[in-house]
């Protein structure tokens, strides 16, 4: 029994800062939507980096499964264990807010990474989110239109329903559709729902390909999504060139991952996606965190703080701070990326 515990604390060491293994509550809980998730381990790895750098000790753990209320049973617990920071990205924007008002009342910091508290942005004490969220959505909207000539039916293939980033970018990427122009002949047809999930999201596209024949193109703005975009399209050979394509075939464009999405862009089923450093944004959060915890870091709008080897980085209104830029991989770029 002994061996297994000492086993199990060994384990947890690996997450925390050298200088902290001997201690089992951590200074920083990071609460991803799920685990198994290549897209949030990197994110746990700039708060691993950070933690380095800081000091300060660190623990990641999430839900097997993405869900409104999957992360909540942790949020409480961490909350009971003493941790000092609380930094979460949550799949719905309501409901952790009694947990997350609870934890702040015993004295508790709690940041948001990757996705927010829309509308619910007091009951935190800062979000770091990947880039302007404004620009997400009309720039995927633009990354599908170029290569689609700005014609054809479109659909979308999100996360959870409740995810608060998806559905921000979502709204912005239909407000430039029905307000520009330029996509006068682009028409959305549907978006379906694969709860980050990859089986789900696999059989959520495939459905989408057999509903609509004259599908021309689908965006996608999840990592898992994409990416099981990108295998279904593959599988039915029905992407640009492909062996079953019906005309012009069919585009996947989205967020995604150069590591997940760099076989199917150089092998001409994805022309491109986008996304951000998701390891940055770990890097910056953790920062923020070990500053919250050693007071040298107050957020107040206007006032910034540095990260190392990334710069300044500043609260914006409601206390958000941008990660960094959004970055495009295409063919000529994506063996440049790493994460």
């Amino acid at each position: 029994m002994l061996r297994n515990t000492m086993t199990l604390l060994l384990g947890l060491c690996v997450l925390m800062s050298a200088a902290a293994c001997d201690r089992q509550t951590p200074d920083v809980v990071y609460i991803p939507k799920n685990t198994g998730n290549p897209y949030f381990d990197a994110v746990t790895s700039g708060f691993q980096r950070a933690a380095r750098e800081t000091g300060v000790s660190f623990q990641m753990l999430g839900p097997a499964q993405a869900g409104a209320i999957t992360q909540l049973p942790m949020l409480k617990d961490q909350v009971q264990r003493g941790v000092k920071v609380i930094a979460i990205s949550p799949n719905s924007p309501d409901a952790l807010n009694t947990a997350i008002d609870d934890a702040r009342a015993r004295g508790v910091k709690v940041i948001t990474v990757d996705a927010d508290l829309t509308g619910n942005e007091d009951r935190r004490d800062a979000a770091v989110l990947q880039v302007d969220f404004d620009l997400v959505g009309p720039h995927l909207l633009e990354l599908l239109g170029k290569h689609i000539d700005y014609e054809g039916e479109f659909a979308i293939l999100s996360a959870t329903t409740d995810a608060p980033n998806q559905r921000h970018w979502i709204g912005g990427l239909l407000r430039a559709l029905a307000d520009n122009p330029r996509y006068a002949r682009m028409k959305h047809l549907e978006t379906a729902y694969g709860d980050d999930n990859d089986q789900k999201s696999l059989t959520q596209c495939e459905a989408l390909l057999t509903k609509y024949p004259s599908l021309r193109g689908i965006i996608s703005p999840t990592t898992v999504g994409v990416a099981a975009c990108a295998q279904a399209v593959k599988s039915a050979g029905v992407y640009p060139g492909g062996p079953t394509a019906r005309g012009k075939g069919v585009v996947v464009v989205g967020l995604g991952m150069p590591s997940a999405m760099r076989g199917y862009i150089k092998d001409g089923i994805v022309p491109a996606v986008a996304l951000w450093d998701p390891a940055n944004m770990g890097h910056v959060a953790g920062h923020l965190a070990a500053g919250l915890i050693n007071g040298t870091i107050k957020p107040a709008v206007g006032t910034s703080f540095d990260v190392p080897g990334l710069g300044p980085r500043e609260f914006r209104e409601k206390m958000i701070v941008i990660a960094g830029p959004l970055l495009e991989f295409n063919k000529e770029n994506v063996d440049q990326y790493r994460f």
